[in-house]
């Protein structure tokens, strides 16, 4: 516990900038600890690491930005009393969430309650960033409802050969639950035959009952769209059971090495992250600024967290000082932010969409014949529309 505390503590102090210095500050909510960390502390870290790079180099508009981080290990319960402390006591003027979408409601609660803006920064986006959205909520996490099955079922039409006998996982949590639901109904106006759906808790120890069911329904095919753990542990569970099918799933930030891991030829992750394989020039930018931190994660674990911290920029960039939640929220309603090749295309918000334009996908799997991580499909977009 004494060491939770004062990670947290150093955290909630102005990143790189004198105590007592005017500063932007902005209150993040995250699973730092707990069973899905290793999904969303990275996020954290790396957002942290790039806004502290700015402070080095004279803050934004001559301000340092002020990131305070509170732990909320995926419960709402913590989400709530989070938010409430980083609107009354830290005066933020801009909340972000990067954590399980069980915490969303608390927070959104806060956020229309008080009329700060709120940024979700690696956690999943909630269909009220999509057109029309909600005039509080955004979002530049890779991943969105409905558009993600819509790319992952239309991969998996041109790849089959033959029918589809598709089966589906998720987690126990309301948006991937709500995404696997509108995927199953969305498989039968393609032309294939769900057969199968299985929702894991999220405490599961042992995927082997879920599984085993999932493999009676004899699918070909598996889409899962759900935290890593769920996602991988499944497929792991199914090759144990000797089921030979292909599976899909989100390339969340771990999903590199996990390829390169597990080394299946028939497991395929679809993202709209550029992997480290494509040797940006962003790509050395946030080998860079992970040194100089001293980020302990791996650097593909890193882009996420990288991308939110291009959009923060940005964002404040067009706030004028002195900064408030409206001014922040007007910024936020219309930018466009180039990401340097991290996707397919830049970033935009517009008034009514707080998701972006347009959201581009690609798809990649293990060869094992060349021994490496190849793409099985180059990005293809999807208009996003009301």
């Amino acid at each position: 516990m004494k060491k939770l505390i004062c990670t947290l503590a150093v955290a909630a102090l102005p990143v790189g900038a004198p105590l007592g210095q005017d500063a932007y500050v902005l209150g993040v909510s995250a699973a730092m600890t707990g069973p899905v960390a290793g999904g969303y502390a990275p996020v954290v870290d790396a957002m942290r690491a790039y806004l502290e790079h700015l402070n080095g180099k004279g803050g934004i508009n001559g301000k340092p930005v002020k990131l305070v981080v509170l732990d909320d290990q995926a419960q709402p319960s913590r989400a709530a009393a989070n938010a409430k402390q980083l609107v009354n006591q830290d005066k933020v003027v801009m909340l972000l969430n990067t954590s399980l979408s069980s915490t969303y409601a608390p927070m959104v609660a806060e956020a229309k309650r008080t009329g700060v803006p709120l940024y979700y920064a690696g956690s999943v986006c909630p269909k009220d960033t999509f057109p029309p959205a909600d005039p509080l909520q955004f979002c530049s996490t890779a991943f969105g409802a409905t558009l993600d099955s819509q790319a992952a079922l239309a991969f998996v039409k041109d790849r089959a050969q033959g029918p589809v006998r598709i089966g589906f996982a998720a987690m126990a949590i309301p948006v991937s639950r709500g995404e696997i639901d509108y995927a199953e109904g969305l498989s039968k106006t393609l032309g294939m035959t769900p057969v199968d759906k299985q929702i894991t808790p999220p405490p599961t120890p042992d995927y082997t009952p879920f599984a085993t069911k999932l493999k009676e329904g004899d699918p070909n095919w598996v889409w899962s769209w759900a935290p890593w753990v769920a996602q991988v542990r499944m497929f792991e569970a199914l090759r144990r059971l000797g089921w030979e099918g292909r599976y899909i799933t989100w390339a969340h930030l771990n999903a590199e090495q996990e390829l390169e891991r597990i080394r299946d030829g028939e497991l395929y992750v679809i993202g709209t992250n550029a992997m480290l394989e494509d040797n940006l020039p962003v790509h050395a930018e946030i080998r860079a600024v992970a040194a100089r931190a001293n980020l302990q994660h791996p650097v593909s674990y890193l882009t996420e967290g990288f991308v939110a911290g291009m959009v923060i920029e940005q964002a404040l960039k067009k706030t004028a000082w002195p900064p408030t939640p409206a001014k922040v929220q007007a910024a936020m309603s219309s930018l466009k932010v180039d990401l340097k090749g991290l996707r397919g295309a830049p970033l935009e918000w517009t008034l009514d969409n707080h998701f972006r334009t347009q959201q581009h996908y690609r798809v990649w799997r293990w060869d094992p014949k060349a021994n490496r991580i190849v793409r099985a499909q180059d990005w293809k977009s999807i208009d996003v529309k009301p």
